[in-house]
């Protein structure tokens, strides 16, 4: 399996025990099940602000991408582009679910977006280059995608970097962590695509 691949099953995999525990109780399910639920109810609470931002703004962060892979399909015939637009999506949207889940165990709003004191979410794509993407096809498309999912990776990055630093819950840091790794490898992939 490849490292996507991982990332996308063990994320996958985070999001239905953060749903299993936020919804069982002991006379629900079996001895097992409930064993499950009580490790990842403990293992899922120990969380401060910090996490609570990185879901909070990292959720609409990949919302926007999830936008973008979709973009895709109706605007080029790139197999190369498509293929990893799809990728992108079947990664962040699991994580999406994810994060959600996590801030419901914490008794947090998922579609609140919290005071974060001004704090932007980096490489988010503004309106103007979302409204010009539409109206591309091709090559020139292809181009502006690739040059905003750089950029639009690399704020996921610098968000995810500060989480690591910052971050308490071992489910959020664990998640930040394969963000880095698979945005990175991604940001390089794109990067070779607008050379070539």
């Amino acid at each position: 399996m490849s490292t996507s691949g991982r990332i996308v099953a063990a994320t996958a995999a985070l999001a239905t025990a953060v749903v299993a525990s936020s919804c069982t109780t002991p006379r629900d399910h079996s001895e097992r099940a409930h064993d499950t639920s009580t490790s990842a109810s403990s293992t899922v609470a120990a969380h401060n602000s910090d996490d609570v931002m990185f879901a909070q703004m990292m959720i609409p962060h990949h919302q926007q991408a999830v936008e973008l892979a979709a973009l895709a399909a109706q605007h080029t015939t790139n197999q190369a582009l498509l293929t990893l637009a799809s990728t992108i999506s079947a990664e962040q949207q699991p994580e999406i679910q994810a994060m959600k889940a996590m801030l419901l165990q914490w008794d947090v709003d998922p579609n609140a977006m919290g005071d974060h004191g001004g704090m932007a979410m980096q490489g988010m794509v503004d309106d103007a280059t979302m409204t010009r993407l539409a109206s591309l096809n091709g090559p020139e498309f292809d181009t502006l995608w690739l040059q905003a999912m750089i950029g639009h990776h690399q704020g996921a990055i610098e968000m995810a970097n500060t989480e690591l630093a910052k971050g308490q819950s071992p489910d959020m840091i664990a998640m930040a962590k394969n963000m880095v790794t698979a945005q990175q490898a991604e940001i390089n992939q794109m990067k070779q695509m607008l050379g070539g």
